[in-house]
């Protein structure tokens, strides 16, 4: 099947082939004796143990999500000196 190279060096998969990856966003790819290989990847988030530790910290001090929205809000209002 044929892919196209668009202006910014991006290939589209032809929708025939990108059906039989549901699911799928990320694929490796690498040169083969001149081809382009293809290969599904699932991508899993790792939890950063410093980013867990300061959500239980947050948790255990009663601050919400709603509580750094405001405290983000009013610094990005302050005026600059």
């Amino acid at each position: 099947m044929l892919c196209k190279r668009t202006s910014k060096n991006q290939l589209t998969i032809p929708k025939a082939i990108a059906d039989h990856f549901p699911g799928v966003n990320y694929f490796d790819a690498r040169l083969e004796g001149g081809s382009i290989m293809l290969k599904p990847v699932q991508i899993e988030e790792q939890q950063d143990p410093d980013l867990e530790a300061i959500r239980m910290k947050m948790e255990r001090l009663g601050i919400t999500e709603k509580d750094l929205t405001a405290a983000i809000g009013s610094v990005r209002r302050r005026p600059k000196p």
